[in-house]
């Protein structure tokens, strides 16, 4: 859209305030909000803001940053009460200068996605964010009470999530998602709604709105939404798992070969072997919280090894089962990241460890096929040359220090705030006393 097309749509949509929106390096959203008097002054010069406060922005002497509207982004808050209308913008964040700001998570990617460009070449993602939805429990605390009692897949004519789900998918339809299906995931008061696969930066985009609008609209139902990844010990998590894809400007699928066993070119050979030869150092980046690796321990159809299969879930990396004639679906599902990354830091990482397979012409191991990998003894994943995804926070970040290529997919202020935050929680996590910890030793020890 132009500005004019814009103007038009936020008079028709009656809007009266807009929130110009980015993200720090954690993936937290930010908002510069103003009046829609002010719109068409900021769509022409941009926005000025103090950027010294926001986590791994600018430092105090030179704190002036300034946002530009990426008017394609452009979308009304449906939960917004009517006579207080309010829609949104993603932004850009560039320098004083005119130059864009380096550790711009959003920005990052956009950058790399236009390198990519130039190879005539577009990254599609097709993320399945799962969350949960929890009752509110009274006090200042919240206890995770699940919404309700169902099972994957499950439906019920007057069961109440199906009506807040519901409700859910029509808010993120209207903000531009293109919603495929929702449905109940395994785990009580657990659910997925997954939207149609789009560019690298569109998916990012889609995934943060997903996120704050369950969040806002949940919150009007009087429930507390939860990307957590392991909210409650002994039932599954929540993951993110991404569906991608290379396609050429023509509309070709790049990872399509129809001469190969598993229809697979040379091109997604290479993407699956970088993905894996760096899993262990991505997964501080897909799977950035202490609570992600309570998530990635076997037994909850999370992925723990890393290995790629046709169909088995059990690999790090799946090839759903090729359809003749659907050869546009050909993709590989990336099963580690969970909702709790940054997806444009996520996004970017996993497109910079493809490429890099890709290039170098790396070539996966054998696909693990028929094989429960969960159910293999570390000696027998040792013979298959299987290893483990990290353990622990720390354990991952330890990695990330070690892989020059995921490093080097970020400035280097922007990874080294990520890394300085990821350890602080790390050292904050490590001397916290826990329940369990108070159960076991009180009066034990």
């Amino acid at each position: 859209m132009d500005t004019k097309e814009v103007m038009e749509r936020v008079k028709a949509d009656d809007v009266k305030f807009v929130s110009y929106q980015f993200v720090d390096v954690m993936g937290v959203v930010k908002s510069v909000d103003a009046p829609v008097s002010q719109l068409k002054n900021a769509l022409d010069r941009g926005v000025w803001f103090d950027g010294s406060s926001v986590e791994g922005f600018a430092r105090i002497q030179e704190s002036d940053m300034h946002l530009r509207l990426d008017v394609d982004t452009y979308a009304v808050l449906p939960w917004s009460p009517s006579d207080m209308r309010r829609a949104r913008f993603f932004c850009d964040i560039y320098q004083p200068d005119g130059n864009p700001f380096s550790d711009d998570p959003r920005g990052t990617l956009k950058r790399l996605l236009g390198k990519l460009r130039e190879r005539g070449w577009i990254y599609n993602i097709g993320p399945e964010p799962e969350f949960f939805l929890f009752r509110q429990n009274g006090g200042q605390s919240i206890h995770p009470v699940p919404h309700d009692v169902g099972g994957y897949f499950d439906f019920s004519p007057n069961d109440e999530a199906v009506r807040v789900r519901t409700e859910l998918m029509e808010a993120l339809d209207q903000m531009g998602l293109e919603i495929e299906v929702g449905h109940h995931e395994v785990a009580l008061g657990q659910h997925e709604i997954d939207f149609r696969f789009a560019d690298a930066l569109r998916a990012a985009d889609n995934v943060q709105t997903l996120k704050y609008t369950v969040k806002a609209i949940a919150a009007q139902n009087g429930l507390i939404a939860s990307f957590m990844p392991k909210p409650i010990f002994g039932i599954n998590g929540s993951g993110m798992h991404c569906h991608q894809s290379l396609f050429d400007n023509q509309g070709n699928n790049l990872f399509f070969d129809a001469n190969d066993p598993y229809n697979l070119s040379k091109i997604a050979y290479g993407f699956i072997a970088g993905q894996l030869e760096h899993a262990r150092g991505l997964s501080a980046v897909v799977a950035p919280t202490v609570n992600s690796y309570k998530r990635l321990v076997p037994g909850y159809e999370a992925p723990v090894y890393v290995g790629w299969a046709q169909v088995n879930r059990s690999a790090l990396i799946r090839i759903p089962r090729y359809t003749p004639g659907q050869e546009g679906a050909v993709r590989a599902e990336l099963r580690c990241p969970d909702p709790s990354c940054n997806p444009y830091i996520a996004l970017t990482a996993m497109l910079t460890t493809a490429l890099d397979g890709i290039d170098r012409g790396l070539k996966p191991a054998s696909p693990l096929n028929n094989i429960n990998v969960y159910e293999l003894d570390r000696e027998q994943r040792q013979e298959l040359g299987v290893t483990e995804l990290p353990g622990s926070l720390k354990e991952a970040l330890d990695e990330l220090e070690l892989d020059d290529v995921v490093k080097g997919a970020f400035s280097p202020s922007l990874y080294e705030t990520f890394v300085r935050a990821k350890r602080s929680e790390w050292d904050d996590y490590r001397i916290h006393v826990s329940d369990w910890e108070i159960n076991n030793f009180l009066q034990t020890a």
